[in-house]
């Protein structure tokens, strides 16, 4: 699957993106390489996340299919999430072939 994002007058698309649905749901990016794919989930009314397990790796949290946060979320946090309410969360791994999405990101001046 793939997402178009559009964040302060510019666009991005991030390719290669997995549903997380069942199990997936609930496990994320835990115990996953540096070669993962993105993860979407979607939630009715929106969770706070961890990254036990993880490597580091972005969060783009949305809401009604605009961009509301973004963060770089390293690994063993407890409780990330953003201050407004969202009902999406693409979480983006750090490697070569999202380099791009975190580039983008990057130029925004938060990461």
């Amino acid at each position: 699957m793939k997402a178009k994002l559009r964040f302060k007058g510019r666009e991005i698309l991030i390719e290669d993106i997995i549903k997380a649905s069942g199990l997936k749901k609930f496990t994320g990016l835990m115990f996953k390489g540096k070669n993962a794919q993105a993860l979407l989930f979607e939630f009715n009314g929106g969770r706070a996340i961890h990254s036990y397990f993880c490597q580091p790796f972005l969060a783009v949290w949305l809401s009604q299919g605009k961009i509301i946060d973004y963060k770089l979320v390293q690994p063993n946090a407890f409780s990330i999430k953003p201050d407004k309410e969202f009902d999406k969360l693409i979480e983006i791994p750090f490697n070569s072939k999202y380099a791009n999405v975190i580039n983008f990101f990057i130029e925004e001046g938060k990461l």
